[in-house]
């Protein structure tokens, strides 16, 4: 089925709770049922038994990398929302560190223009904070957010708005039209030639350590510049116990910050890198196991409000290298649910409701994406994931819709399968494989 004909998912747990009949209808959410439709309601639905299956609204990922324009020797439009759509997303950001940045209106509407082109999923770009990502002046923000791509995330990703004075003023301005400043934390003298998280293996190895504190100092700054302000702030990839308890004192105190953590940081430690295996070697780096479990902590108590996956390809000689020469970043669309999975739902600490609030609804909320996350009930766009989690596969980078494999998860057995992605009620993903439209 490639187009939005009826579909009804009959049996599945609705956000892994009581089982339903879903009806969908003409790119909508037509009926929810706890009693089983009759056939004159279904009518000529196509039915898909769900049995033991989850069902999400489809997910949305806050930081995705899609390299194009530009990049496409790494990962393009077409290719990135392949696999978003394998990995159960609906809707993606994508971050504007291309070539040329998407720093003008005229590139954030070329990427929305691609992303609606390609049909896999929703593409939200996200606009520079500053011209080029130099950090000397702010971008056209309002144009962007005056744009067809209504631009309502701005972010300089990979480089730091390291000048608080520039910072603010980029918080004020966001502030009219309802946007938000992403900061990537990372202080620039803190972290030269930084190759991965200082400690005890950094020691071990020899190899310049990137403290902690080079996150934190800049997410303390900016938490008391947005509050000073009264806007918005989101951190990107959060990723130490640090930073947890630093956004934990913010919100006790009211101030409008939400942060993200990645599912490499839940799940991989800086240990990996005694192997010099490029493909764990990350912008900001694989941390201790201490702060793996500060951030799984933080975000079962709400804390941390989304997983993000800063999905980073790389074509295969920027990591087939000396680690001091391999590019930082890895793959995560694809995988992103299971590490969830596999270290919050199965481990207890999450529910299948607070799923759909980390990985849907609270990052639509954010990005201001009125057309996803949204409720599993009649009426609502028909933006779906459903998901089996009886399931296990090994991870194989080769079988990936992605352009690039460097995926830190290769060879490893994950929980989970995506037995269907429904964008406005057209099947984009059926048990796993992409569904040509």
């Amino acid at each position: 089925m490639s187009t939005t004909d009826d579909l009804l998912i009959r049996g599945a747990h609705i956000y892994g709770e009581n089982p339903v009949d879903l009806l969908v209808r003409e790119g909508h959410i037509a009926a929810v049922s706890a009693e089983r439709l009759g056939d004159e309601e279904i009518g000529k639905a196509e039915i898909i038994q769900a049995d033991g299956c989850v069902l999400l609204p489809g997910l949305v990922d806050l930081h995705t990398h899609l390299r194009e324009p530009g990049g496409e020797e790494a990962e393009t439009i077409e290719t990135g929302t392949r696999a978003a759509a394998r990995g159960g997303f609906t809707a993606v950001h994508a971050m504007a560190n291309t070539t040329p940045v998407a720093d003008t209106a005229g590139v954030v509407e070329q990427v929305h223009a691609a992303g609606a082109d390609a049909g896999w999923c929703d593409v939200r770009p996200v606009g520079a904070v500053t011209v080029g990502l130099g950090g000397e002046r702010l971008a056209e923000l309002d144009a962007m957010a005056r744009s067809r791509a209504r631009v309502r995330v701005f972010s300089d990703d990979g480089k730091c708005v390291h000048d608080p004075v520039l910072m603010r003023r980029a918080l004020e301005y966001v502030k009219v039209f309802d946007g938000v400043v992403a900061q990537h934390a990372q202080d620039p003298r803190l972290t030269e030639g930084a190759q991965m998280h200082e400690g005890s293996v950094s020691a071990d190895l020899g190899l310049s350590g990137w403290p902690a504190v080079a996150e934190e100092s800049v997410i303390a700054r900016d938490v008391l510049l947005a509050h000073h302000v009264g806007s918005r702030l989101h951190v990107c990839h959060l990723s130490t116990a640090g930073s947890v308890d630093i956004i934990r004192w913010a919100k006790q105190r009211g101030i409008d910050v939400t942060a993200e953590v990645t599912p490499h940081h839940l799940l991989l430690t800086d240990e990996l890198v005694r192997g010099y295996d490029a493909r764990f070697k990350v912008n900001p780096p694989l941390r201790t196991a201490a702060d793996v479990e500060a951030v799984r902590e933080g975000l079962a108590d709400g804390t941390i409000d989304i997983v993000a996956t800063d999905h980073a390809p790389h074509p295969r000689d920027a990591k087939d290298c000396e680690w001091d020469r391999a590019a930082m970043g890895m793959t995560g669309l694809e995988t992103a649910l299971s590490i969830v999975q596999s270290t919050m739902v199965d481990t207890g600490r999450l529910n299948w409701r607070d799923v759909a609030r980390v990985l849907s609804e609270t990052p639509a909320r954010i990005g201001r994406d009125t057309d996803h996350g949204r409720p599993l009930a009649a009426g609502e766009p028909a933006n779906l994931l459903l998901w089996d989690p009886t399931s296990n596969s090994t991870v194989d980078p080769a079988t990936h819709a992605s352009h690039s494999r460097n995926s830190p998860f290769a060879g490893r057995e994950l929980p989970g399968a995506n037995r269907l992605t429904v964008l406005r009620g057209r099947v984009t993903v059926r048990d796993g494989q992409l569904v040509a439209h």
